[in-house]
């Protein structure tokens, strides 16, 4: 995600059960426990599948299951069709990734026009959520393209689980790791798998007091797939002992595609939250922090995060039917109800609505944007245990009077049109994925006059008096307020790379240049060429860790947070081995600010990383850079 290049229950029993994975030849047998041949070989090798099924989350009388279709074979897939029987008496609620429909027992699911095709050893994931009365237990035969696949084995979390396991089998979960940043899933995930947490939560789901800080006594949960993203590195590199500080901080799960809730390649949504109640201690709740982030036609104004939803009123459907209401369909799993889950919600997307009407793109994504945040605040609301935080950019975005003048009315209108009004949002979060710094030392004042001019009169900050995110926070905290906006709606800053330390920051205020810019130039610790830099920025360093009232209760700042995992990259650029990618991300490539001036994009040169993989270099850069330091 990119921001400034467009300024100016019941007793509950949950389980995580890989059930089944079968794997066959479509239409021929590989092995004699296959079915009979049908093919030849040729054709045999040429259609070939494997499914699996596991049921993500349990309870009593319902469930969420996701279901991985690989396509072994030679050939392509171009579309599919998977059929199956339910081996109990589910009932199919809702879906997401697919068409699925129910006739008695027998289960048909077709893909969606997104993910028909399946390259050979390629797959693709579905989820549903269903409810059960007597029995859940697991289908054992499915077929792809009414050709079965089969010969596999029944696996299962539990070594006591079996195929024909039912609800009298004992709880387990599990929970795979890897990291989930953005569409450009992490070329590490595979190698994370193992930094499994387990948990066997049981008995009654009990929602605690919906607090007014949700990180006030709680402990916050490690993501693992990203502890083991930065051990592999301090292994690399010998044992960096500041490197490995990183991993003990949280990180956000980003739910960047509608695969991410199910984890196709990352870990899913579920598994997450396993994990932390597997980390839960007694007596201290444990905080989970998930971004939502798949607006129809997301990220308007930009290229690197563009999103997989158009901006249609189909794609608004599918938005809430095949991304929100799974995502609330596994938060409101009654055992989850212990945690507190924080959600960032849609980064991008409402400034851009503040802004950048005069893009096409953006107009036209606007009327989706405001509907969808609020279908997605009424029901991750109505779990009582999520805290929603409504993504509102950057000092160096909304912070100009006029900007911030205008911020009001539209968020108002978006969140009064939810059921709870108000109440649906806990705050606000600022910064998200961005390099503003918390705050500017030496740069106090910026209508300080040096030479005959103010100090927010230079280039680098265009007459927009907010130079950092303190300032910028607490004036639009006063701002929202006055407009109706509740007084404890307060703030979250992402400081997971905004500490610009290392040799270029300034250690003490230097008042002898004689000019605003050259003032400005001697006191910034902002090191970026141009305030809406964006992208893989040269020199920067990770800020303050996360920390819960920084500022004391009375400030309009509630907490810092790392929801960017620091070393993930923003995103690359079109180049002679691919044509995919982002100029904004090019170290060659200029950045404009709207009103003719051109500024070097800032982004590290010599690399070029797709958005959400692991960047060693970057990575090593912001420890080095850490203020304070590691």
């Amino acid at each position: 995600m990119h921001e400034e290049a467009r300024s100016g229950p019941t007793t509950a029993r949950f389980r995580r059960r890989v059930w089944v994975s079968v794997t066959g030849a479509l239409g021929m047998a590989a092995a004699s426990t296959l079915i009979p041949a049908m093919l030849d070989t040729a054709q045999a090798a040429a259609n070939a599948c494997s499914v699996s099924y596991t049921n993500a989350s349990e309870w009593a009388g319902g469930f969420v299951a996701n279901v991985t279709i690989t396509n072994t074979g030679t050939s392509a897939l171009s579309s599919w069709t998977l059929t199956f029987n339910e081996g109990g008496d589910q009932q199919v609620t809702n879906a997401w990734s697919a068409t699925v429909t129910q006739s008695g027992k027998a289960i048909t699911a077709t893909n969606l026009s997104y993910n028909g095709s399946i390259a050979s050893g390629a797959n693709t994931t579905f989820g549903f959520q269903g409810t059960w009365t007597s029995s859940d237990a697991i289908p054992t035969a499915f077929a792809v393209n009414g050709v079965a696949c089969n010969g596999g084995t029944t696996t299962s979390s539990s070594p006591s689980a079996s195929a024909s396991a039912s609800k009298s089998a004992s709880p387990s979960a599990s929970a795979s790791a890897s990291a989930s940043k953005s569409a450009s899933p992490s070329a590490s995930a595979s190698a994370s798998k193992s930094a499994s947490p387990s948990a066997s939560p049981s008995g009654t789901g009990s929602y605690g007091a919906h607090v007014a800080d949700p990180f006030t006594g709680g402990n916050r949960y490690l993501n693992p797939s990203y502890v083991s993203e930065v051990n592999a590195q301090v292994s690399a590199d010998g044992g960096n002992a500041a490197e490995a500080k990183v991993g003990t901080y949280q990180t956000a799960l980003w739910l960047d595609h509608i695969g991410a809730i199910a984890g196709d390649t990352n870990v899913g949504l579920a598994a997450y939250l396993n994990g932390a109640l597997a980390a839960a201690k007694s007596g201290t709740p444990e905080v989970a922090e998930i971004v939502v982030y798949d607006l129809p036609g997301r990220d308007c104004a930009a290229l690197a995060s563009n999103g997989e939803i158009p901006a249609t009123a189909a794609g608004l459907t599918e938005y809430e039917t095949q991304y929100i209401q799974p995502i609330a369909a596994i938060l409101s799993n009654p055992a989850y109800a212990s945690l507190r889950i924080v959600a960032i919600i849609e980064p991008d997307s409402l400034p851009n609505v503040v802004t950048n009407q005069s893009k096409s793109a953006c107009a036209t994504a606007t009327p989706y944007y405001e509907q969808g945040i609020t279908y997605a605040l009424n029901e991750l609301h109505a779990v009582p245990n999520v805290y929603n935080y409504l993504d509102i950019a950057h000092s160096a975005w909304l912070g100009w009077p006029s900007n911030m003048s205008g911020t009001p009315a539209v968020y108002k209108s978006v969140v009064t049109a939810t059921t709870a009004g108000y109440a649906s949002i806990d705050g606000f979060i600022s910064d998200t994925a961005n390099y503003t710094p918390t705050t500017e030392p030496f740069l106090t004042n910026p209508t300080l006059n040096v030479g005959g001019n103010p100090l927010d009169s230079v280039t680098f900050y265009q007459y927009n008096p907010t130079f950092d995110e303190q300032t910028y926070d607490t004036q639009m905290y006063n701002t929202l307020v006055s407009a109706g906006f509740p007084s404890s709606d307060r703030f979250l800053v992402d400081t997971s790379r905004n500490g610009w330390g290392g040799s270029s920051r300034p250690t003490a205020l230097n008042s002898s240049p004689t000019t605003a810019a050259a003032y400005v130039a001697a006191n910034k610790i902002d090191q970026r060429p141009f305030r809406g830099d964006w992208c893989n920025q040269n020199g920067a360093g990770i800020g303050t860790p996360p920390t819960d009232e920084p500022f004391g209760t009375s400030s309009a700042i509630e907490g810092f947070v790392w929801i960017k995992p620091p070393g993930e990259s923003d995103g690359d650029y079109p180049s002679g081995s691919h044509t995919h990618g982002d100029p904004h991300c090019d170290p060659a490539s200029t950045n404009t600010d709207g009103n003719g001036g051109t500024y070097s994009t800032g982004s590290i040169p010599g690399y070029d990383v797709p958005a959400g993989q692991w960047y060693a270099y970057e990575f090593q850069q912001l420890v080095a850079n850490a203020y304070p330091a590691l």
